[in-house]
């Protein structure tokens, strides 16, 4: 496995604040609000949704169909928090998308009794 636990967390906190603030001079340099080539919001987004299970086959897939739908939807408070500037608004409603996904891999990993 590539990442230990911790190595996933750090991979995380990193993958966030260098994001955001890579996010900002991006969108600076790109012109626009949250261009298409910023993708660095969707590699946070998506190491939200699993970092708190065990890496298999299933929680990635059903992860990564949960963020892309909540990403896409854009749930309270996501769509909102775009209005926010710079490197922020860029990370903020695919953060929020990643902590709703992970969300209902919780809730189903504990109705159904993964582990």
């Amino acid at each position: 496995m590539p990442f230990s636990r911790t190595g996933l967390v750090v991979f995380f906190l990193l993958v966030t604040i260098v994001g955001t603030w890579a996010a900002h001079h991006a969108e600076r340099a790109l012109g626009g609000k949250d261009p298409g080539a910023i993708v660095i919001d969707e590699v946070a987004g998506m190491t939200l949704t699993v970092l708190a299970f065990p890496p298999t086959v299933g929680v990635l897939v059903a992860g990564f169909f949960l963020f892309r739908l909540f990403d896409i939807v854009k749930p309270f408070p996501a769509r909102s928090s775009q209005r926010l500037r710079g490197g922020v608004g860029v990370m903020i409603d695919d953060l929020i998308a990643g902590a709703y996904a992970l969300g209902v891999l919780a809730l189903t990993r504990k109705i159904i009794g993964a582990s």
